[in-house]
C-alpha cells in the first residue's frame, strides 16, 4: 500500500523536553525504528510537524539584535524541514530502510485571502504560564492563547491548496523512494497572476497538508501518529474513553478540544470522505498496530463528501477545505 505517515511535532519533541539536538535525535531515532517495519512492506511518504522547532527558531530570531528584522515564518519553516528531514532520512537508513530515502523541501500553496490569516490558531513554540505568555506577546507583538493548562504563541494557519513539488514527489515515488515531505505543513507560499511564488507569514497545519498530499498522490491510507494512543470520547471528563473505530458520519457529533486533535480528526475525515479509504490516529510507538487497526482510532466510511471532493481514490480534485463542516471543535 501507499501510506502517508504524519508525525506529530510533539511526538518528536515532547512537551516536557528541553529542545536540545540530542533529545530530538533520540525521539527521531525511536520514530525511525517504529516506521522501518512498515517501510519493508509498504511505500511510505513521511510528513512531520515542526511546532516546537519553529517556535524555538522564531524566538532566537526575534532576540537576535544583529538582525534588522526577524526571519519570516516561511523561511524558518524551510529551516526546520531541512533539519528534521536530515535527521529522519539518516535514522531511517540506520533503522534498516534499504531503498532510496529522500527529504524534499516542500512549498505549500495557500490563498492570501484565507480567513486563517485573520484568526491565528496554530500553536508554535514552547509552553508558558499565562503571565509569561502575555509578557512575551507585549514585547514581540505575538498573539497567545491557552493550550490546555499552559499558554503558547499562535500564528496564522491557512488551508493547503496544493503542493508546488507534487510532480517531484510523484517521480520519487515511481522510482521506489521513501519520501519525507510536507514538513511542518510545508512553507506557505502564494502565487501571483504572473505565476511567481512568494512566501507568507504563516504555518500550515501539518495534518491538513498530509491529507492534501495523500489525496494528490493516490494514497491508500493516512496515518496520523502522535504522542497519544487514540482519540478520546468525552475528553476531560470522568467518562473519557478511547474510540477504537468511528465512521465519518459519527464524527459530526464528536466534541473535540481545540488544538492539535481537532485538525487531526478533521484531516482524517477529509481523506476518508474523499477516497473511501480508512485513516487512523494513534501513538507513534504503535505505528504498525495503528495501521492494522489493533490500537488507536480508525476512521471509516464514505458517508460525507466535502463539496468538490473527488469520486475516485486519490483524485486531486478533492479541494474542499477540511475541518469545520465535519468535526465540531476542529481548528486549523
Amino acid at each position: 500500500m501507499r501510506i502517508i505517515v504524519a508525525l506529530g511535532g510533539n511526538a518528536l519533541l515532547e512537551r516536557k523536553d528541553r529542545p536540545d539536538a540530542h533529545v530530538e535525535r533520540r525521539h527521531i531515532r525511536d520514530a525511525a525504528a517504529a516506521l522501518a517495519p512498515l517501510a519493508r512492506e509498504h511505500q511510505l511518504i513521511v510528513c512531520h510537524g515542526n511546532g516546537p522547532q519553529i517556535g524555538l527558531l522564531a524566538m532566537e530570531s526575534e532576540a537576535d539584535r544583529t538582525l534588522t528584522e526577524a526571519y519570516p515564518l516561511d523561511a524558518l519553516g524551510a529551516q526546520t524541514q531541512g533539519m528534521i528531514g536530515y535527521w529522519l532520512t539518516q535514522e531511517l537508513r540506520n533503522a534498516g530502510v534499504t531503498g532510496p530515502v529522500v527529504a524534499v523541501i516542500t512549498q505549500t500553496l495557500v490563498d492570501e485571502t484565507d480567513p486563517g490569516f485573520a484568526s491565528p490558531s496554530k500553536f508554535i513554540g514552547r509552553t508558558y504560564t499565562r503571565s509569561e505568555a502575555e509578557d512575551l506577546a507585549a514585547r514581540h507583538g505575538w498573539q497567545v492563547r491557552a493550550d490546555g493548562s499552559s499558554w503558547r504563541r499562535v500564528v496564522a494557519s491557512p488551508r493547503p491548496l496544493g503542493i508546488v513539488e507534487q510532480d517531484s514527489i510523484l517521480h520519487l515515488l515511481h522510482v521506489g523512494a521513501l519520501v519525507v515531505c510536507g514538513g511542518g505543513g510545508g512553507s506557505p507560499v502564494i502565487r501571483n497572476p504572473a505565476g511567481q511564488l512568494r512566501g507568507v507569514e504563516a504555518v500550515v497545519d501539518k495534518d491538513y497538508t498530509s491529507a492534501r498530499i495523500a489525496l494528490d498522490v493516490g494514497a491508500d491510507r493516512l496515518l496520523l501518529l502522535t504522542d497519544v494512543t487514540a482519540v478520546m470520547r468525552d475528553f476531560g471528563t470522568p467518562d473519557a474513553h478511547a474510540i477504537d473505530r468511528i465512521s465519518v458520519d459519527e464524527l459530526t457529533e464528536l466534541q473535540l478540544p481545540a488544538g492539535s486533535m481537532g485538525p487531526k480528526v478533521a484531516a482524517a475525515a477529509w481523506f476518508t470522505a474523499a477516497t473511501g479509504h480508512p485513516a487512523a490516529i494513534g501513538a507513534l510507538t504503535d505505528a504498525a498496530d495503528v495501521l492494522d487497526g489493533n490500537t488507536g482510532t480508525t476512521i471509516t466510511g464514505r458517508n460525507i463528501r466535502p463539496k468538490g471532493a473527488a469520486t475516485t481514490s486519490g483524485a486531486s480534485a478533492a479541494t474542499a477545505p477540511p475541518g469545520s463542516p465535519i468535526v465540531k471543535g476542529a481548528t486549523s
